[in-house]
């Protein structure tokens, strides 16, 4: 996972042929180096098609998900087992190099108390089978940190190396996002200096969701903190301008985070490519 992509959802939710086959064009046509996935159905994704298409296109592709209420984990660890194992099948089939995200739970799953330690443990014992099937299948595992909002399991980069280190994989990266940062952590580059070792990708995402440089996150000190660490991993623009109901309410996104797809593209992706190009990043 190296270079610079860009999120699926920019363009679509809902990975059908016809839908890929518009969102890899974009996505070439931009330069993108990879695309991801939202791999929110994986029996529904047409496997051979989208590598038929990745290998047409010469282009790499990750997914990632959020797991679905009936396979979260903390409540039921071997339903959650069973939905990444099917998960990660499908990944290996489309011919992506990972498969990372909220991994460990759902997006919009809180008990409005701190994680217990069975909680932990569930996730754990459920992300440890994750990444000997990972490694079987030759792809790597990735466990995104995000908002409190979203889910109380794990928010924090420090959460997210304990949990990985619990595991104790090396199959296990860590993804961070810079939208979830800029709530969760004690500056960023905190955060980022903290992941040195783990960290193998990262969202770049604006503090709205929108246009990336046109809200509050500190994008210098988040290029300046990566190239402190001699990150080389993957970078990934996410912006949700395409959201369906479910993931709206999950994800808090219920008005528009930017005047369309064209914004966000037009003048979030030269700003990020200016500033990662600046850090010696791409």
């Amino acid at each position: 996972m190296q270079g610079f992509g860009i999120h699926s959802s920019i363009w679509t939710m809902a990975w059908t042929p016809p839908a890929a086959e518009a969102a890899v064009a974009e996505a070439v046509r931009h330069g993108f180096d990879f695309v991801e996935v939202a791999l929110l159905d994986p029996p529904m994704v047409d496997a051979a098609h989208s590598r038929a298409l990745f290998d047409r296109h010469g282009i790499r592709a990750v997914c990632s998900l959020g797991l679905p209420e009936a396979a979260w984990p903390s409540r039921d660890p071997q339903a959650g087992t069973d939905f990444l194992a099917m998960a990660l099948d499908k990944a290996a089939a489309m011919g992506a190099e990972a498969l990372t995200g909220v991994t460990f739970g759902g997006i919009g799953e809180r008990t409005g108390r701190p994680p217990t330690e069975a909680e932990l443990s569930n996730v754990a014992r459920c992300l440890d089978a994750a990444a000997a099937q990972a490694r079987r299948l030759g792809i790597a595992f990735g466990i995104e940190a995000v908002n409190r909002y979203e889910t109380h399991l794990i928010n924090t980069t420090a959460q997210a190396v304990a949990m990985i280190e619990r595991v104790g994989s090396d199959r296990v990266f860590l993804h961070l996002d810079t939208y979830h940062m800029n709530i969760e952590e004690k500056g960023i580059a905190n955060g980022i200096l903290g992941s040195k070792g783990h960290l193998r990708y990262v969202h770049l995402s604006e503090s709205d969701r929108g246009v990336p440089g046109a809200g509050t996150v500190a994008w210098n000190e988040v290029m300046a903190a990566l190239a402190a660490i001699g990150f080389g991993g993957g970078l990934a623009m996410e912006s949700f301008v395409n959201m369906p109901p479910e993931l709206a309410h999950g994800l808090s996104v219920w008005r528009p985070v930017a005047e369309g797809t064209d914004q966000v593209i037009a003048e979030g992706l030269p700003f990020l490519r200016q500033k990662a190009r600046q850090y010696g990043l791409i």
